[in-house]
């Protein structure tokens, strides 16, 4: 387990319910996920910045991202709907709390 895990659980949720004043365990303020973007401004052009972005926050991360895509047409930012545009990570559980360490 996760050293900032145990250190929550043991220390922090005791503190937090009483410093606010909290009747019920389930109230207790608690980070349920991190997610991680990287957007590529010039993926439009150069589809091989993309892949070495993938790669950079899959070392950084410890888990594969995915690929992101334009939701619309931009004329200023010469980009079309459906466009590879970035990637991004989501990690929860035991991952968030090593990354965070």
């Amino acid at each position: 387990m996760a050293r900032l895990r145990t250190r929550y659980n043991d220390e922090l949720k005791a503190k937090l319910k009483e410093e606010l004043g909290l009747d019920n365990v389930m109230q207790i303020p608690r980070i349920t996920k991190i997610t991680i973007n990287m957007g590529v401004g010039a993926a439009s052009q150069d589809k091989k910045l993309l892949e070495g972005a993938v790669s950079d926050m899959q070392l950084i991360a410890g888990q594969k991202p995915v690929v992101t895509h334009a939701r619309k047409s931009i004329a200023g930012f010469k980009i079309r709907e459906g466009w590879p545009i970035g990637c991004k990570v989501t990690l929860r559980g035991d991952r968030m709390y090593e990354f965070l360490d």
